[in-house]
């Protein structure tokens, strides 16, 4: 019986190990040779999968998008309600709250992500996550509320957690559970064919706050 590591599976560890050396020291400062030494095999065995960091970058998103590509397809496959705006806010949090390296990794390596195609293609996701939240006639101010329903979820799931000024913030599932709160707050001021909330401030949420699970 052949011992040997299937290829999918040597793939999937060398995303790992990079993604976890990037989230430590930093995407300009991991080189090859220290991913193929973490992995403990040689840099040619490494070159076989990925001939360069950018590929490995390019793997790591395609690998952590793959679930946001299935809530994108989920919402582009239904006409827009409040009930189907609530939706793709919660199965977005369900999703980044298993991809938290993810979220830190872009957060600490934003120069270097931003020269490289697969920085590109992740925000091509979220702009189309924006586009399922923010509905039909939608204002610049319902575009602001749906990105920022989508931060509320990646605040409350990285960013607050490592504040040191804030202790007590709670566990991962306490975090979850209020950044998915308040992101719903903010999405339910999304009000298509009433200019958004206007001046009514909270009224959006108060008229979507019963909308159930589509």
């Amino acid at each position: 019986m052949s011992t040997r590591t299937p290829r999918g599976d040597t793939r999937a560890r060398i995303l790992d190990v990079a993604l976890e050396l990037f989230a430590e020291q930093g995407y300009e400062k991991t080189s090859l040779r220290e991913i193929a030494d973490r992995l403990g095999v040689t840099k040619a065995a490494l070159y076989y999968h990925f001939k360069t960091k950018d590929d490995i970058v390019r793997g790591i998103v395609e690998s952590a998008a793959a679930p946001l590509d299935e809530v994108i397809a989920w919402g582009e496959g239904r006409p827009w309600s409040p009930e189907m705006r609530d939706e793709v806010v919660r199965r977005f949090a369900e999703r980044m709250a298993e991809r938290v390296r993810l979220l830190r990794f872009f957060h600490e390596n934003q120069p270097a992500v931003r020269e490289l195609n697969a920085g590109a293609l992740f925000k091509q996701r979220m702009i189309s996550m924006i586009r399922l939240i923010e509905g039909p006639e939608r204002t610049f101010q319902d575009r602001v509320r749906a990105a920022m329903s989508l931060f509320a979820i990646n605040a409350g799931l990285f960013l607050l957690q490592e504040d040191p000024e804030e202790p007590d913030s709670g566990d991962a599932a306490e975090r979850q559970a209020a950044a998915l709160e308040v992101a719903l707050e903010i999405a339910r001021l999304i009000r298509p064919g009433t200019g958004g909330a206007g001046g009514g401030g909270t009224g959006g949420a108060e008229a979507d706050g019963d909308a159930g699970t589509a």
